[in-house]
Protein backbone atom coordinates (compact mmCIF):
# COMPACT_ATOMS: atom_id res chain seq x y z
CA UNK A 1 0.00 0.00 0.00
CA UNK A 2 1.29 3.35 -1.05
CA UNK A 3 0.29 6.34 0.69
CA UNK A 4 0.72 9.93 0.08
CA UNK A 5 -0.41 12.93 2.41
CA UNK A 6 -1.75 16.43 0.66
CA UNK A 7 -1.43 18.32 3.99
CA UNK A 8 -4.05 18.05 7.05
CA UNK A 9 -6.40 14.76 6.66
CA UNK A 10 -5.89 14.00 2.99
CA UNK A 11 -4.23 10.94 1.92
CA UNK A 12 -3.97 9.28 -1.32
CA UNK A 13 -4.17 5.55 -0.97
CA UNK A 14 -2.76 3.50 -3.87
CA UNK A 15 -2.87 -0.37 -3.76
CA UNK A 16 -0.49 -2.02 -6.58
CA UNK A 17 -1.69 -5.39 -9.08
CA UNK A 18 -3.54 -7.53 -8.63
CA UNK A 19 -5.71 -4.77 -6.23
CA UNK A 20 -5.14 -1.90 -8.63
CA UNK A 21 -7.35 0.44 -6.38
CA UNK A 22 -7.07 4.15 -5.84
CA UNK A 23 -8.84 6.20 -3.13
CA UNK A 24 -8.59 9.74 -1.98
CA UNK A 25 -9.60 10.71 1.71
CA UNK A 26 -10.88 13.69 2.80
CA UNK A 27 -9.71 16.52 0.15
CA UNK A 28 -10.08 19.65 1.76
CA UNK A 29 -9.45 23.36 1.62
CA UNK A 30 -5.87 23.04 2.83
CA UNK A 31 -5.19 20.69 0.44
CA UNK A 32 -6.25 22.71 -2.44
CA UNK A 33 -3.02 23.54 -3.67
CA UNK A 34 -0.95 20.24 -2.53
CA UNK A 35 -2.92 17.97 -4.50
CA UNK A 36 -1.85 17.58 -8.28
CA UNK A 37 -4.74 16.59 -9.91
CA UNK A 38 -2.92 16.00 -13.32
CA UNK A 39 -0.33 14.26 -11.92
CA UNK A 40 -2.72 11.37 -10.55
CA UNK A 41 -2.94 8.02 -13.09
CA UNK A 42 -5.24 6.61 -11.71
CA UNK A 43 -8.64 7.21 -9.06
CA UNK A 44 -11.32 5.08 -8.42
CA UNK A 45 -13.06 6.23 -5.08
CA UNK A 46 -13.52 9.52 -2.94
CA UNK A 47 -13.69 9.30 0.53
CA UNK A 48 -15.67 12.11 2.35
CA UNK A 49 -15.66 11.92 5.94
CA UNK A 50 -17.91 14.96 7.01
CA UNK A 51 -18.79 17.75 5.45
CA UNK A 52 -16.42 20.67 7.01
CA UNK A 53 -14.28 22.25 4.85
CA UNK A 54 -11.01 21.25 5.96
CA UNK A 55 -12.04 17.67 4.88
CA UNK A 56 -14.17 18.86 1.86
CA UNK A 57 -13.65 21.23 -1.00
CA UNK A 58 -15.83 21.25 -4.05
CA UNK A 59 -13.14 23.01 -5.97
CA UNK A 60 -10.75 19.59 -5.81
CA UNK A 61 -13.74 17.47 -6.19
CA UNK A 62 -14.58 19.17 -9.66
CA UNK A 63 -11.43 19.01 -11.15
CA UNK A 64 -11.06 15.24 -9.99
CA UNK A 65 -14.35 14.49 -11.79
CA UNK A 66 -13.39 16.54 -14.43
CA UNK A 67 -10.32 14.29 -14.78
CA UNK A 68 -11.86 10.81 -13.97
CA UNK A 69 -16.00 11.16 -14.70
CA UNK A 70 -16.65 7.67 -13.39
CA UNK A 71 -15.15 8.16 -9.55
CA UNK A 72 -17.66 7.18 -7.02
CA UNK A 73 -17.32 9.34 -4.03
CA UNK A 74 -19.14 8.40 -0.69
CA UNK A 75 -19.75 10.62 2.23
CA UNK A 76 -22.48 10.92 5.26
CA UNK A 77 -25.60 12.50 4.44
CA UNK A 78 -24.55 16.15 5.47
CA UNK A 79 -21.52 15.89 3.07
CA UNK A 80 -24.06 14.26 0.13
CA UNK A 81 -26.22 17.19 0.71
CA UNK A 82 -23.11 19.73 0.38
CA UNK A 83 -22.12 18.12 -2.38
CA UNK A 84 -25.15 18.04 -4.38
CA UNK A 85 -26.27 21.54 -4.02
CA UNK A 86 -22.52 21.45 -6.03
CA UNK A 87 -24.15 19.55 -8.72
CA UNK A 88 -22.37 16.45 -7.71
CA UNK A 89 -23.13 13.47 -7.26
CA UNK A 90 -22.05 11.40 -3.95
CA UNK A 91 -23.47 8.27 -2.12
CA UNK A 92 -24.09 7.33 1.87
CA UNK A 93 -23.84 3.55 0.45
CA UNK A 94 -20.30 2.33 0.81
CA UNK A 95 -18.77 0.29 -2.15
CA UNK A 96 -16.97 -3.01 -1.95
CA UNK A 97 -13.95 -3.51 0.16
CA UNK A 98 -14.96 -0.70 2.65
CA UNK A 99 -16.50 -0.92 5.77
CA UNK A 100 -17.95 2.08 7.81
CA UNK A 101 -17.45 2.41 11.59
CA UNK A 102 -18.91 4.49 14.52
CA UNK A 103 -16.53 7.05 14.68
CA UNK A 104 -18.55 10.64 15.73
CA UNK A 105 -18.12 13.93 15.32
CA UNK A 106 -15.89 15.72 18.71
CA UNK A 107 -18.04 18.65 19.72
CA UNK A 108 -17.32 21.93 18.01
CA UNK A 109 -19.54 24.22 19.07
CA UNK A 110 -20.21 26.99 19.93
CA UNK A 111 -16.83 27.51 17.62
CA UNK A 112 -17.84 25.59 14.40
CA UNK A 113 -21.07 24.43 12.88
CA UNK A 114 -22.26 21.15 13.62
CA UNK A 115 -22.02 18.57 11.06
CA UNK A 116 -25.94 17.59 10.57
CA UNK A 117 -27.28 14.16 10.17
CA UNK A 118 -26.89 10.48 11.84
CA UNK A 119 -24.26 9.52 11.33
CA UNK A 120 -22.61 12.80 11.04
CA UNK A 121 -19.34 11.79 10.14
CA UNK A 122 -18.01 8.30 8.68
CA UNK A 123 -15.02 6.37 9.82
CA UNK A 124 -13.84 4.06 6.93
CA UNK A 125 -11.83 0.72 6.85
CA UNK A 126 -10.47 0.33 3.46
CA UNK A 127 -9.56 -2.77 2.30
CA UNK A 128 -9.40 -4.39 5.46
CA UNK A 129 -6.01 -2.86 6.10
CA UNK A 130 -6.37 1.30 6.63
CA UNK A 131 -8.78 3.21 8.64
CA UNK A 132 -9.50 6.78 8.70
CA UNK A 133 -11.22 8.08 11.65
CA UNK A 134 -12.05 11.73 10.57
CA UNK A 135 -12.54 14.01 13.22
CA UNK A 136 -12.97 12.01 16.31
CA UNK A 137 -10.90 10.25 19.15
CA UNK A 138 -13.69 8.06 20.01
CA UNK A 139 -13.75 5.56 17.81
CA UNK A 140 -12.70 1.80 19.22
CA UNK A 141 -11.39 -0.15 16.56
CA UNK A 142 -8.77 0.18 13.70
CA UNK A 143 -7.11 -1.64 11.11
CA UNK A 144 -3.27 -2.39 10.80
CA UNK A 145 -2.33 1.44 9.66
CA UNK A 146 -4.57 4.11 11.16
CA UNK A 147 -4.84 7.81 10.09
CA UNK A 148 -4.43 9.12 13.79
CA UNK A 149 -5.87 12.73 14.43
CA UNK A 150 -2.83 14.45 16.55
CA UNK A 151 -4.05 18.51 16.81
CA UNK A 152 -7.16 19.98 16.68
CA UNK A 153 -9.77 22.55 18.28
CA UNK A 154 -11.67 19.47 19.51
CA UNK A 155 -8.73 16.80 20.41
CA UNK A 156 -5.78 17.06 22.23
CA UNK A 157 -2.11 15.34 21.59
CA UNK A 158 -2.56 13.18 24.73
CA UNK A 159 -5.90 11.73 24.08
CA UNK A 160 -4.61 10.62 20.59
CA UNK A 161 -1.61 8.89 22.28
CA UNK A 162 -3.88 7.62 24.90
CA UNK A 163 -6.35 6.12 22.17
CA UNK A 164 -3.78 4.55 19.51
CA UNK A 165 -2.03 3.10 22.35
CA UNK A 166 -5.42 1.16 23.28
CA UNK A 167 -6.24 0.00 19.71
CA UNK A 168 -2.36 -0.78 18.67
CA UNK A 169 -2.52 -0.74 15.31
CA UNK A 170 0.75 -1.89 14.00
CA UNK A 171 1.10 1.70 11.78
CA UNK A 172 0.60 4.80 12.41
CA UNK A 173 -0.01 8.12 10.01
CA UNK A 174 -0.62 11.37 11.42
CA UNK A 175 -3.25 13.84 10.17
CA UNK A 176 -5.60 17.09 10.90
CA UNK A 177 -1.96 18.81 11.78
CA UNK A 178 -2.51 22.30 9.82
CA UNK A 179 -3.21 23.76 12.94
CA UNK A 180 0.91 23.32 14.03
CA UNK A 181 3.14 25.05 12.62
CA UNK A 182 7.09 23.34 11.24
CA UNK A 183 8.94 23.36 14.04
CA UNK A 184 5.83 21.97 16.19
CA UNK A 185 5.15 19.64 14.08
CA UNK A 186 8.72 18.29 13.47
CA UNK A 187 9.18 18.00 17.32
CA UNK A 188 5.69 16.42 18.20
CA UNK A 189 6.97 13.99 15.04
CA UNK A 190 10.05 12.99 16.78
CA UNK A 191 8.23 12.45 20.27
CA UNK A 192 5.32 10.07 18.62
CA UNK A 193 7.92 8.71 16.81
CA UNK A 194 10.31 7.37 19.57
CA UNK A 195 7.30 6.79 22.00
CA UNK A 196 5.26 4.52 19.22
CA UNK A 197 8.60 2.81 18.89
CA UNK A 198 8.38 1.14 22.60
CA UNK A 199 5.31 -0.10 22.39
CA UNK A 200 5.96 -1.81 18.56
CA UNK A 201 4.16 0.81 16.47
CA UNK A 202 5.68 2.38 13.49
CA UNK A 203 5.16 5.95 13.40
CA UNK A 204 5.43 6.97 9.32
CA UNK A 205 6.47 10.92 9.68
CA UNK A 206 4.90 11.84 6.56
CA UNK A 207 5.98 14.93 4.65
CA UNK A 208 3.54 16.45 1.84
CA UNK A 209 3.92 14.76 -1.56
CA UNK A 210 6.29 12.30 -0.79
CA UNK A 211 4.99 8.82 -0.34
CA UNK A 212 5.36 5.72 1.84
CA UNK A 213 5.31 2.76 1.30
CA UNK A 214 3.43 0.19 3.86
CA UNK A 215 3.04 -3.57 4.24
CA UNK A 216 0.33 -4.68 6.70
Amino acid sequence: MKITKFVHSCLLVEMPAPVNRTALFDPGVMSEEAVDVGALMYLDDIFITHEHSDHLSTKIIKKLIAKFPEVRITAPQGAVNALVNEGIIASTEAPDGITLFNSPHEKVAPLYPVPVGKPDEYGYHYLDMFSHPGDSHSFMETKAILALPISAPWGSLVRSVELALQLQPKHILPVHDWHLSDAAREAQYERLEQLFAEHDITFHKLQTGVPVIIKA
